[in-house]
């Protein structure tokens, strides 16, 4: 290994254990005994040596609802695509792609309605969306 022809640029690879006078002998840069000296001595970077570990010292923050409702949101002024007297449904929005269908719709009252008369089905409505909506002669029913 010693007598290969390297460029200058490439360094020979330390020799680890061939004596103590090398400075990288006995132990070989491991330090002393135990794990960590060892073969496939690895220890988890979140391994504190048996003290308790630093998540399971914090406290538990929040809660999470199991029973949360996720809703699909859509803007009043987002209802702009659909003609005079449609019907807004799940299924009409899903095909406009104003919601993913996955989930129950919300109407909010964020913008402006220029149609009107439209025939709205869906599962929730903000009151600031019903008064700009029924303004426009809109019917309103929740599914």
């Amino acid at each position: 290994m010693l007598n290969v022809k390297r460029p200058k640029y490439v360094k020979d690879p330390k020799r680890k254990g061939i004596g103590i006078g090398s400075g990288i002998g006995k132990t070989s840069g491991r330090g002393g005994k135990g794990q960590t000296a060892r073969g496939r001595g690895k220890v988890a970077p979140y391994f504190e040596g048996g003290q308790t570990p630093l998540y399971r010292r914090l406290p538990k923050r929040g809660f999470n609802s199991k029973f949360k409702v996720e809703y699909d949101i859509v803007n009043v002024d987002k209802l702009n695509v659909f003609d005079d007297g449609a019907e807004v449904s799940l299924e009409t929005l899903k095909s406009k792609g104003l919601v993913s269908g996955k989930n129950p719709v919300k109407i909010l009252g964020s913008g402006e309605v220029k149609v009107k008369n439209l025939v709205i089905k869906v599962n929730k409505i903000s009151k600031s969306a019903k008064e700009k909506l029924e303004k426009n002669g809109c019917t309103i029913s929740l599914v």
